[in-house]
């Protein structure tokens, strides 16, 4: 038994039937103070058969699998930090609250043994890294971290092409569930090729295998937003674009940058940002129980 690990019920009896499990972040609670949200992911994960693991830090352990009373604990605390991978040792050791982000949850998902993760998008590289040097955690944890990542994709204000090379070179699969382009977060694609799949069997059986040859990389697995909810691409470019310049004027350099553009893209798209964050969030969080099934089924039949 692992000590750092607190593991609800359904979860562990979940694991030990080898039914699928997907885990999720809860800094997207406190990003999105209110349980609705994360009840709604959960809710998403369930209606595919999979067990949806909100995962989290409490009390000096791992939490995986949040009930009810926790996740309207870390939605109405305030000042709750976030955990990446780096922060996880000192999240132990405070014995606090700790949201964990995509690089922290997938770290205590692959302890507890959950192979699958979804989250709206991923981080990746930003835009003028040349300068910066500002590279999502996200994406060396990928390198370390064996489990499926089911998203839209790189966030619309990060760099998708050098996002795209980074993960070439490090070896990090990109497939693209109904789509050869990769996603963009709330953009249906940037002009990046990926690996096309159209059957979600398929894939669970490319990440099988690509587990059995390659050793215990990550493996990501995108989906474009609803052509209904997504946000134009152009239009979008353009806002970024201003905003580029408008840092210029403002002198704001380096790793500030990106908080920047983020303030700029809410101000500049109202509330039409958010609600498409969230449905992005219900619907990798579909894709990924479904392809959790598939997985699920892949690995029994190898065992």
């Amino acid at each position: 038994m692992d000590s750092l690990l607190e593991v609800s019920d359904e979860v562990a009896t979940a694991l030990a039937e080898r039914r699928p499990v997907v885990a999720l972040e809860s800094s997207l609670i406190t990003t999105d103070p209110s349980s609705e949200t994360a009840s709604l992911i959960e809710k998403a994960v369930r209606d595919t058969g999979a067990v949806p693991a909100t995962v989290g830090v409490a009390g000096g352990r791992f939490v995986v699998g949040m009930d009810e009373s926790v996740i309207e604990r870390f939605a109405t605390t305030k000042g709750i930090p976030k955990i990446s991978a780096r922060d996880l040792g000192s999240a132990l050791a405070g014995g606090g609250l700790g949201a964990t982000t995509v690089a922290g949850t997938i770290v205590i998902a692959e302890r507890a043994g959950i192979e699958v993760f979804t989250t709206a998008g991923i981080g990746g590289v930003h835009r003028r890294a040349q300068e910066s040097f500002d590279i999502s955690a996200d994406l060396l944890q990928f390198t370390r971290t064996r489990i499926t990542v089911v998203s839209g994709g790189a966030k619309s204000i990060l760099d998708a092409k050098l996002t795209a090379e980074y993960l070439e070179t490090a070896g990090v699969p990109v497939f693209g569930y109904g789509t050869d382009r990769l996603p963009a977060f709330v953009v249906r694609e940037a002009d990046v090729p990926v690996t096309r799949v159209d059957d979600l069997a398929v894939a669970a059986r490319a990440v099988d295998f690509h587990w059995e040859v390659n050793g215990d990389s990550t493996v990501l697995l995108t989906s474009p937003i609803a052509r209904e909810d997504a946000l134009d691409g152009e239009e979008l470019e353009r806002v970024i674009a201003e905003a580029l310049e408008q840092a210029d004027r403002d002198g704001v350099v380096g790793n500030a940058i990106s908080p920047y553009l983020m303030k700029a893209v809410a101000r500049a798209t109202g509330g039409s940002i958010a609600a498409a964050g969230r449905s992005l969030l219900r619907s990798t969080a579909r894709v990924a129980g479904e392809f959790a099934v598939e997985l699920s089924a892949v690995r029994a039949g190898r065992r």
